[in-house]
C-alpha cells in the first residue's frame, strides 16, 4: 500500500481543524464538523463497489475472487482504480459508514472529528477524534485524547479502533489499544454493520480505558530508573537478534532510546525528569521524529498502523510490566 495521502483533482484527501498538520495539505475547517462535512471536505464522499474478476481474452469468470474498485461517479469507469482483490465474504464499509461509528460520540458532544484522509488510493480510511479533556501525568506534562478508526478497502485489514493520545510538548503519538490485547478489529464479514452498531455503545468502555491510561501514564513519572533499570527496559522494547545486522541496528534504536530519556522534549521536567514515562517518552521521540528517513505521510502509516505502531505497543507493555516490579 503507498503510504502517501490520495490526491484528487490537485487536492490531498483530508481535512482538519485547528493547527495544520504537519505535512501542510488538506482542507482547513473554521469548526467541529459534522459527520458529512467531514466526509466532503476529506473528498472521501465516494463509494467501493465489488465486482467480479476474470481471466484471459475470453473473459473466464475467477471463482471466489473479487475486485474492489473506488468509483468516481455514478457508473464504473475504466480509470476507476482498483484498491483490492477479496473473497466472496468480504463486505465492503462505505466511508459513510465508518464515520457512524462515532456520530453518536460526537452527538452526545463526547468528541469532535479532528482530521481524517485517505492514503494511497483509498485503500485506507481513518478519521480521528478528539475527545474532550486531558490527561495531566505530572505538573504541565500534558497529554490530549484521541480516538482512532481506519478502514480497509483492500481486504488487508479489518476496521481498526485504537487510543491516540498525543503528549503535547512534543507531539509524540502513543498509539494503544483499545483494551489489554490488540486494537478492537471488525472483520469485513456480512455481520460487520452489527457489531459497528455494537460499537456504538462502547462509550463507557473508552472512558474507562482513558482513566486506565492516565493511571499508568502518572504512575510511570513514579518510578524512577537508573541505569540499570533503563538498560533492561530498553533490552525488552528493543529484543536481541540473532543477525547480525539486524543487531547493529537493535544497538542503534537502544543508544537513541536512551539519549531522548535525557534529552527529549520534555523529558527534563520536574516530575518526569528521570522516570519510566521518560524512558517510554524516549522511545516515541525517537520513533516518531528521528529514526525514519520517509516523508511526514509515510510516518503517519507507520506512527498509526505499521511497525512504529508495534514498538510503541511494545514500548507500552514492557512499562506497565515493569511497573509491577519495579514499584
Amino acid at each position: 500500500m503507498s503510504a502517501n495521502l490520495l490526491i484528487q483533482n490537485g487536492q490531498a484527501s483530508m481535512f482538519y481543524i485547528n493547527e495544520v498538520p504537519w505535512h501542510g495539505l488538506g482542507t482547513k475547517l473554521d469548526k467541529p464538523a459534522t459527520a458529512q462535512e467531514a466526509i466532503q471536505a476529506a473528498k472521501l464522499d465516494w463509494k467501493v463497489k465489488k465486482l467480479p474478476l476474470f481471466a484471459g481474452s475470453k473473459r473466464i469468470p475467477v471463482p471466489d475472487r473479487f475486485a474492489v474498485v473506488r468509483k468516481t461517479g455514478d457508473l464504473i469507469q475504466k480509470t476507476d482504480p482498483v484498491l483490492g482483490v477479496v473473497s466472496n465474504e468480504y463486505t465492503p464499509l462505505q466511508n459513510h459508514q465508518a464515520f457512524q461509528f462515532f456520530d453518536p460520540i460526537v452527538g452526545q458532544n463526547a468528541a469532535i472529528y479532528h482530521t481524517a484522509g485517505a492514503l494511497g488510493n483509498g485503500e485506507r480510511v481513518w478519521i480521528l477524534a478528539k475527545l474532550p479533556g486531558h490527561i495531566r501525568v505530572a505538573g504541565d506534562d500534558i497529554t490530549e485524547k484521541y480516538l482512532l478508526l481506519s478502514n480497509s478497502h483492500d481486504g488487508k485489514s479489518s476496521v481498526q479502533i485504537k487510543f491516540t493520545p498525543v503528549r503535547v510538548v512534543c507531539q509524540n503519538t502513543l498509539t494503544l489499544a483499545l483494551n489489554d490485547g490488540s486494537a478492537y478489529r471488525v472483520s469485513h464479514h456480512s455481520d460487520i454493520h452489527q457489531k459497528l452498531k455494537q460499537a456504538h455503545e462502547m462509550l463507557g468502555l473508552i472512558n474507562e480505558r482513558f482513566s486506565e491510561v492516565e493511571e499508568s501514564f502518572q504512575a510511570m513519572s513514579r518510578v524512577k530508573l537508573n541505569s540499570n533499570r533503563l538498560a533492561e527496559y530498553l533490552a525488552n522494547v528493543y529484543p536481541d537478534s540473532q543477525e547480525p545486522d539486524k543487531q547493529l541496528l537493535v544497538q542503534r534504536d537502544r543508544s537513541w532510546s536512551e539519549y531522548f530519556f535525557d534529552q527529549g522534549r520534555g523529558n527534563r521536567m520536574p516530575g518526569v525528569e528521570g522516570s519510566l514515562w521518560a524512558a517510554f517518552n524516549g522511545v516515541t521521540e525517537w520513533i516518531d521524529h528521528r529514526k525514519t528517513r520517509q516523508n511526514s505521510n509515510q510516518r503517519l502509516s507507520s506512527s498509526w498502523f505499521g511497525s512504529s505502531y508495534q514498538t510503541k505497543a511494545r514500548a507500552y507493555s514492557v512499562a506497565v510490566d515493569k511497573m509491577g516490579v519495579w514499584n
